[in-house]
């Protein structure tokens, strides 16, 4: 039986960034359309991308990984982000928002249509068994 790669705390991690990206959007939903600080969402968004691409860099050097089952998934996920954070885009148009707002939430959606398809990849990835199964344990 072959040992499991030990496994940097990938999901942990993607929890915490999002919850950063949702956290900013939250304050500056609350304070639309008035004038809003952009500060405290623009530290938010820099945490959560500094998250995102720390989290993904682990998970590079991790030995042994299945990466092919984990495109298999994160490229089809990030395709359906894609579109998601497309549709909420064109909302935030729609609703003439402008400036500063707009390129922080634009952002935001970035890591976030980036983010949820590298969870999902992973996750997949990691408990997928390659290994062929074993004909006399297979339920019949």
């Amino acid at each position: 039986m072959r040992a499991e790669p030990k496994y940097p705390p990938v999901t942990e991690v993607a929890m915490l960034s999002l919850a950063l990206i949702v956290a900013g959007g939250i304050y500056l939903s609350a304070h639309l359309p008035e004038h809003v600080s952009l500060a405290p969402p623009v530290i938010l968004l820099a945490l959560s991308a500094l998250l995102m691409f720390g989290n993904i860099g682990s998970l590079t050097r991790v030995q042994g990984f299945n990466w092919k089952r984990f495109w298999a998934v994160a490229r089809w996920s990030l395709v359906a982000y894609a579109v998601l954070a497309g549709l909420i885009e064109y909302v935030f148009l729609q609703n003439h928002l402008s400036g500063g707002p707009l390129v922080v939430l634009t952002l935001s959606l970035v890591v976030f249509a980036v983010h949820v398809p590298t969870l999902l990849g992973f996750t997949v990835a990691r408990y997928h068994n390659s290994a062929p199964a074993d004909p006399a344990v297979a339920p019949h």
